[in-house]
Parts: structure tokens; C-alpha cells; sequence
């Protein structure tokens, strides 16, 4: 080590360093004064070491955050005074001499290390205060260390890192995308990737069998708590010669040892491989959601068979789903009227519900319903003295989705989720195309390169709403980490799947000239999938914000409070580029 500033770390010496010279750097955390006995902890990015003078005019100038180094001689603590939360906590480096690297201001914008009550606005435009905090500096960490596995991992699997382009094209990929206007080319401009896809799979057309890459990702789509706008990065990999399970196994093999590694402590369970394979539909109708959160024990059933012949008018024609409760019946009137208040806050007219008590069936569905239909549902949903069910009843599409925002309220409410469990489990099956609201025409409703299940003759012979794509999703208690699928690498069903979506081949060939003109050079079957990383760490450091795994992270707003991005240009650049403002 270079000992013009320190000859150990701040979190290096130890009992073995006892009666030695040191000399440490780094910044004053606390500064103590005990009645000429003046105690400084001096923090670096390894830990924190205690610094014991007996010189007041050692400090002079000298305030929390001011870079010191100091030198004197390591002793030991006395016993009373040991900090078993320190790794130096036996020891610390009595001081005879202290100087000032750098100074730091009396007030700062807020105290480094508990910035927890701190505007996020406040903490972004002063990040380089925020980052010094444990905390941050627990999640930078974690981010290499997470990364650095993870690489490890794929490279003992075969896959080879390939970077891809940063300047590329435009294509339609589901959000907006950043523009870089071109110098050289007059009216034309590049695009920032919102992901690797075209270029990944270009690359298994080239004879690279098992591609993977840490890759930057850039689209123009609002924040939310977990999805940073502007840009993220993903851990992207491809496979040629792949059928979708070939993929679901790497999926599941990899993530499964790096959360084993890197799982928080009290963990109490991680989903073993093989990951539990939920058809879209199904996760739709049972769950609510196509990223559920298996942690939550309640399950939604389909009553609109039940209730078809039931005359109560607001299910009439619709469908209708059950939410059986054990025990809620015993919860009191409050909570019935706050789950009422909630249901009515997120868009629906009502919550009915039936609570099964020691003298019969309660609530205000139970007259429209005879007793034999009463028996009926008490066998369906699998109820007993003191469960409750609750009903969800909406137009189609709508009704799973309010279904599972009821499940998901009630799990909550009942602290029925465990958060020491982390369930994992993968989404099949997806629809290939879905209605447009606007147009009322079919759209893609994934990944628009997906091969469709049972290839060209389900394109020519199936309604476009009932084809299935082999695209597939990896969930994490209620989070979608990754998403993925077969390629569709036969031009021919190519063509016809954008036809379906109203793409003509002319339009498919000039969108997508490269990778169309490949396929007709020989393409290998193949298929991929790409996992968030950002959004892995928020999950394992349980962070609120995904800002808080990124070191420079854009605001809620799509800003950066702290360099002032986007800014103005000069005219100058805006001529080089051949841009001017209206």
C-alpha cells in the first residue's frame, strides 16, 4: 500500500496490530470530546476505525466529513469500551498527529449515513454525501459482488460475453426510445437499445452458440418504485439450438445459486429448481396477475358457473370470482368496511362477501341464494366455520385483474405473507396477440419475434386471440424478474405472424431488414431471455426504490438532480447536428 495517505484501511487493524505505528485516511464521522479526551470514528470505504487524542489543537478546523489523515500508534480498548459492531472494535489508534486532506462545510444538507427521513430530491442532487453512507456503500457492494456472480456463473454454463452496440437503430420494442441525431447525416438519427434483441439474435445467426452480456438498456417510459427510467441494465443471454425448457433450466439453475449466495440473513426458504411452470391464463384466474406472489397463501376461484343461475343483478352476464378467507369471519366490522373502502378505491362498485358463522350463513348475497346453493358454494370454495368469501364481479379482462388486487389487499391486511420466503416460479404460455383498445384490431402482445405454438398452420387456422406464444416469464414474489421466448426463426411464419399484427412484408422487411435477410441465409432454432438486474438487488437488499441499487440514478422525473441532465445545448451543437428548436 502507498503510504503517503494511510498504511492500513479503516476497517484493517486488529488486536495483531497492537503497539504498531499506523496511519490512516478517510472521512470524520462523529467527533466525541470527554473532557480533554476527544474520540474521532474515521471512516473509509472499508470500515471504521476510533481515533483517541489527548490534543484538542490537533482538530482545529476540523468538522464531520473533513478527509483527515492521521498517524499515531494502535492500542487496545479498554475492556468497557470494546464494539463488537465493529471489525476494529478491540482496538483503536491513539493520535499524535492529524492533517487536513480536505475540508468539509459545518452544515451539510443532511448527516451522512441516516439520510432514511431525507426528500429524495435532497439526496439525489447531493449524492456523492448520500453514497458515503453504509448503507449505500452495503448496496455498491452487493451490486459488483451480485454481478460479478453472476457472470461467473453463466461462464461456467458455456455462455460467451459479447458486447452489442450503444448507437443503433429505431425499432418498435413496446416503449419510446432515446434519439441521437446524426452530424454526419443530415435528418437521420440513431437509437439507444432498449434492449439487445436484434443484435442477439443476429449473433446466434453467426455461429456463436451461447451468448451472454451485462447489457445497458434505455428506454423513455415513466418510473415507477420498481423500474428506473432512462436506463437499466440486464443480464441478456441467448441460445441457439435451444428449445424453451433448455432456457428455463439456465434460468433457474443460475438464479437459484446466486440467490443461495447472496439470499438476506433470516431467510427462511428459496424456491429449489425446477421453478413451478404457471400457464398465463391460469396464473390469470387463480392469481389475478401474470407476476403473482406465491407467498400469499389465499387463491381466487372462478364462480360464474355457480352464479348463473343465481338471480343477483350486478353478476348477471359477468363473470364472477370467489377469494375464500380461513378465519376472517372473526375479524371485526372495521375491517369488512376498510376492504370495502378499498375495493371502491381501486375502480369497483362494491365488495360482497359471505362469512360462514355458527348459526348459518352472513353478509347481504346470502338471500339471493337457496339453501342447496348455499351448500353449494361452501363445497366449492372448501369453507368452514368462521372463512369468509369474498366476490369480485367486473367485465371480462378487468374482473382477474380487480380479483387479484383483492387477493393480494387481503393477504396484506391479514399478514399473511411471509416476507422470509422467496417464491419463485415461471409464467407460460402467454397469448401471442392481445386486442388493441384503440383499433380493436390484434397486436402483439409480448415480444413480437416470438414463435408461435404450433407454428404456421396455428397462424393460418387459429382466431389470432387464441394463439399461444412460447414466450415465458421468471416471477419472484410478486415482481416479473425476467422475460423470454423462442425465437420465430422461419421467415415464413414470420411474415405471418407481423401480418396478423398488420405489418406487410415490405413494411417487415424495411423495419427489420438485417435480421429478416439473415433468416434466409440459415438460422439456427434458438431462444433467450433476459433478467433485470436493478430490480434482483432492490428485491434481495429490500430496498422501497430501485434508485437505491444505482449508484447516479435519474429522479422519479426522468432528471439528474445532480449533473442538471437534460440540460440545454448550445447553438453550435444544435447546428452541428442539424436540429433547430421551435
Amino acid at each position: 500500500m502507498n503510504e503517503q495517505y494511510r498504511s492500513h484501511t479503516c476497517g484493517e487493524l486488529r488486536e495483531s496490530h497492537i503497539g504498531q505505528p499506523a496511519m490512516l485516511s478517510g472521512w470524520v464521522d462523529t467527533l466525541r470530546n470527554h473532557g480533554g479526551v476527544i474520540f474521532v470514528d474515521l471512516r473509509d470505504h472499508y470500515g471504521i476505525t476510533q481515533l483517541v487524542l489527548h490534543d484538542e489543537d490537533l482538530l482545529q478546523g476540523v468538522t464531520r466529513e473533513t478527509v483527515i489523515r492521521a498517524e499515531g500508534r494502535v492500542v487496545a480498548r479498554d475492556a468497557e469500551t470494546y464494539n463488537a459492531k465493529l471489525a476494529t472494535g478491540m482496538v483503536e489508534l491513539l493520535t499524535d498527529r492529524v492533517e487536513i486532506l480536505s475540508a468539509a462545510p459545518a452544515f451539510l444538507p443532511f448527516e451522512v449515513g441516516n439520510s432514511d427521513g431525507v426528500r429524495e430530491e435532497v439526496r439525489l442532487k447531493n449524492r456523492y454525501l448520500d453514497l458515503r453512507g453504509p448503507r449505500m456503500q452495503r448496496n455498491l457492494k452487493m451490486r459488483a459482488e451480485f454481478i460479478k456472480a453472476l457472470r461467473e456463473n453463466m461462464e461456467k454454463l458455456g455462455f460467451l460475453e459479447v458486447h452489442t452496440p450503444i448507437l443503433t437503430a429505431s425499432s418498435p420494442e413496446g416503449a419510446r426510445d432515446y434519439l441521437v441525431p446524426s452530424r454526419k447525416f443530415k435528418g437521420r438519427f440513431y437509437a439507444l437499445p432498449q434492449a439487445p434483441q436484434v443484435f442477439k439474435q443476429l449473433l446466434m445467426l453467426s455461429g456463436v452458440d451461447r451468448y451472454y452480456q451485462v447489457a445497458p438498456c434505455f428506454r423513455d417510459e415513466d418510473s415507477r418504485n420498481d423500474r428506473l427510467p432512462g436506463e437499466f441494465y440486464q443480464l441478456d443471454f441467448e441460445m441457439s439450438f435451444a428449445a424453451q425448457d433448455d432456457v428455463l433450466e439456465v434460468g433457474e439453475t443460475v438464479i437459484t445459486k446466486v440467490f443461495e449466495r447472496f439470499a438476506p440473513e433470516g431467510a427462511t426458504h428459496i424456491s429449489p429448481a425446477p421453478f413451478r411452470r404457471i400457464p398465463y391464463r391460469e396464473a390469470m384466474l387463480r392469481y389475478g396477475s401474470d407476476k403473482p406472489d406465491l407467498r400469499n397463501p389465499l387463491l381466487i376461484e372462478d364462480l360464474s358457473g355457480f352464479f348463473a343461475d343465481v338471480e343477483f343483478k350486478p353478476f348477471r352476464g359477468r363473470p364472477v370470482r370467489g377469494i375464500a378467507v380461513p378465519g376472517c369471519a372473526k375479524q371485526s366490522k372495521s375491517f369488512f368496511e376498510q376492504m370495502l373502502q378499498y375495493a371502491t378505491g381501486i375502480g369497483m362498485g362494491g365488495l360482497g362477501y359471505i362469512s360462514v358463522m355458527e348459526d348459518g350463513l352472513k353478509g347481504p348475497i346470502v338471500k339471493f341464494l337457496s339453501g342447496e346453493k348455499q351448500r353449494e358454494l361452501l363445497e366449492t370454495m372448501g369453507m368452514g366455520i368462521t372463512d369468509t368469501v369474498f366476490f369480485i364481479s367486473d367485465r371480462p379482462g378487468l374482473c382477474d385483474k380487480l380479483a387479484g388486487q383483492i387477493r393480494m389487499e387481503l393477504g396484506r391486511r391479514l399478514d399473511l405473507i411471509d416476507s422470509t420466503r422467496f417464491e419463485f416460479c415461471y409464467i407460460t404460455d402467454m397469448p401471442m396477440y392481445e386486442l388493441d383498445e384503440q383499433t380493436k384490431k390484434p397486436d402483439f402482445s409480448h415480444n413480437p419475434f416470438s414463435m408461435p405454438q404450433g407454428g404456421l398452420p396455428a397462424l393460418l387456422t387459429q382466431p389470432p386471440l387464441e394463439i399461444l406464444a412460447y414466450q415465458y416469464d421468471m416471477v419472484l414474489n410478486g415482481y416479473e424478474l425476467s422475460s423470454g421466448a423462442v425465437r420465430n426463426h422461419i421467415p415464413e411464419v414470420m411474415v405471418k405472424a407481423f401480418e396478423i399484427a398488420g405489418y406487410s412484408e415490405e413494411e417487415l422487411k424495411r423495419r427489420f431488414n438485417a435480421l429478416y435477410s439473415a433468416f434466409t441465409h440459415g438460422a439456427p432454432p434458438h431462444a433467450g431471455m433476459a433478467w433485470g438486474i436493478e430490480r434482483l438487488l432492490m428485491i434481495l437488499l429490500d430496498e422501497e426504490s430501485i434508485r437505491d441499487v444505482v449508484a447516479f440514478p435519474l429522479n422519479g422525473n426522468a432528471q439528474d438532480a445532480l449533473l442538471g441532465a437534460p440540460g440545454e445545448v448550445t447553438e453550435q451543437q444544435l447546428r452541428d447536428v442539424h436540429i433547430k428548436l421551435r
